[in-house]
């Protein structure tokens, strides 16, 4: 959505279980392009990072094309990916709750990764400091980064610390 500054109202999400496809735009004559690799997000987040060059990275496996198979697309299920629905609402709202919605969530895995709080818990801690943040109005680059830093603090604190 901001890297390529889409409507959220454009994009479509599907779950795609080989993790082969990265990314696809349909262009207006219909026809798809799409970015396809090993499934791994480190080609696909190089590419985003150096578009429109291409950088050789070797330390990268290449994707096999006789062992690919069959590639599924699915809808997701929002029920089952929580995270997901939580996403979709911060960036429906905007303003400063993606980066709320960002820094939740890095406090919410860091905590399970430390086994402070279970993987379930992980949406709840999220929603959780979604629903205590005040929206900004027109934020600025200061205002989103203290806002990521608020939601990372007040998740360790709701949870009972790091």
């Amino acid at each position: 959505r901001w890297l390529f500054d889409v409507s959220l109202d454009k994009i479509d999400i599907l779950i795609h279980p080989q993790s082969i496809v990265h990314s696809m735009v349909v262009l207006v004559d219909g026809s798809v392009k799409a970015q396809l690799s090993f499934p791994d997000m480190r080609l696909p987040i190089q590419y985003a990072l150096t578009y429109p060059e291409r950088i050789v990275n070797e330390s990268l496996p290449a994707l096999d094309w006789h062992k690919v198979g069959i590639l599924q697309f699915e809808k997701p299920d929002m029920e089952a990916f929580p995270c997901l629905k939580l996403a979709l609402e911060a960036g429906k709202k905007g303003s400063t709750y993606p980066a709320v919605l960002c820094g939740a969530d890095e406090a919410a895995v860091e905590l399970f990764l430390n086994r402070k709080i279970p993987f379930t818990g992980i949406p709840r801690l999220i929603e959780k400091v979604l629903k205590k943040h005040k929206k900004t109005e027109n934020p600025t680059l200061e205002n989103i980064l203290e806002a990521e830093k608020w939601a990372r603090e007040l998740a360790f604190q709701l949870s009972g610390g790091k």
